[in-house]
């Protein structure tokens, strides 16, 4: 059987294989452990002390509104600017050879214009909360924020990456429940292999939108499926590189965000809240994780025919055994592919026996 010995898995949407070697799950580990990270606290981080609650001054010097919903700013610290100038044209090789050493067209040292806008959105005013105990309702504020953030750049930028990065070991420097807007005005590496991934298999079957049969495969199998809605569908990826990563897909065909009916967004509300409150109660900790939304291009391709793409949110989170014992992505993954121990379907069913009502920390007063 394929899950007791070593194998291959594919991933159409970036044309990327992972090993997955279920014989060494239960092998012991001797490696470097985590500090156990609670959960976020007022007392960690005070109105005084931390930059993102509401009426605190920024690094920057900006002070932060008395907002009670969402709040979002411009990073006091982009990776993108909206206005950066194009980079200069390689050099030409002169008829003596001088400049022998630039790109001369060969396409070795090519760069490009990065023209973006980096935001910060705070989910709440309280710095104790994170999307798995936000009441739902305020978890549908969040998701609106998200969508209106979208309406507003979709006509700046071709791509607009909704992100967080949740807790230390992440690499989140600020426990206060926010996400992170990276826009951009081209289609990022991973963003342009899902795009011509998707259209490759649109084109090979009657038009029909890659992700759209994958949800339809997996609610028929079913050994994958963590959570579902009536709008959506959470799944362990068949071709899952983390441990327990998993995917958010909407059962309807849905291009981007902003194309959410009042039933979605509600539904995504919930979906969200039962798949975090999950993962909090498998370790019994708050549990790191990176996610982002990807849909279908936006700026110059708004115009363009982008029905080969399905909405979809992945999570990547890096906890293996336990609160303290993460995935390294080091060595073989670092220099032929992604390997993984645990199968897909058996980090689907551990997920899928916990509760997604009910927070192992009990409800926040």
């Amino acid at each position: 059987k394929p899950e007791d010995h070593p194998h291959r898995r594919f991933n159409p949407l970036t044309g990327d294989w992972v090993l997955v070697s279920p014989h060494r799950a239960k092998r012991p580990w001797q490696g470097q452990t985590e500090r156990r990270e609670a959960g976020p606290s007022e007392s960690s981080a005070s109105l005084h002390a931390n930059p993102l609650c509401p009426g605190a001054t920024r690094s920057s010097g900006a002070v932060n509104p008395n907002y009670t919903g969402t709040y979002l700013f411009d990073n006091d610290f982009p990776a993108l600017m909206p206005d950066t100038p194009a980079p200069p044209p390689p050099l030409l090789p002169s008829a003596d050879g001088a400049d022998a050493d630039s790109d001369c067209g060969g396409g070795l040292f090519r760069m490009s214009q990065a023209r973006g806008r980096c935001q910060v959105m705070c989910y709440h005013p309280r710095s104790d909360v994170t999307l798995a105990r936000l009441p739902k309702a305020d978890t549908e504020q969040v998701i609106r924020a998200w969508m209106a953030a979208l309406t507003e750049l979709a006509a700046d930028y071709d791509w607009v990456q909704i992100l967080e990065n949740r807790g230390a070991v992440m690499g989140c420097s600020n426990p206060h429940p926010h996400c992170q807007i990276w826009s951009t005005a081209y289609l990022p590496t991973e963003a342009a292999k899902k795009d011509s991934n998707q259209l490759a298999y649109a084109a090979r079957n009657g038009n029909r939108p890659m992700l759209v049969d994958y949800v339809q495969q997996e609610l028929r199998r079913e050994e994958r499926i963590v959570f579902q809605n009536e709008h959506w569908v959470c799944v362990v990826p068949f071709w899952a590189v983390w441990p327990f990563e998993t995917m958010l897909l909407p059962r309807r065909h849905v291009l981007r965000l902003t194309d959410l009916n009042d039933g979605e967004v509600s539904g995504l509300a919930e979906a969200l809240k039962c798949l975090l409150t999950k993962y909090d109660n498998l370790f019994e900790c708050s549990f790191p994780y990176s996610m982002g939304f990807h849909g279908a291009p936006t700026g110059s391709r708004l115009s363009g025919e982008s029905g080969h793409w399905q909405l979809h949110a992945v999570f990547y989170p890096p906890l293996l055994r336990s609160a303290t014992v993460k995935k390294f992505m080091v060595g073989y993954e670092m220099l032929a592919e992604a390997q993984r121990d645990l199968t897909p379907e058996s980090a689907a069913a551990r997920l899928r026996e916990l509760p997604g009502d009910r927070h192992y920390a009990g409800d926040l007063s």
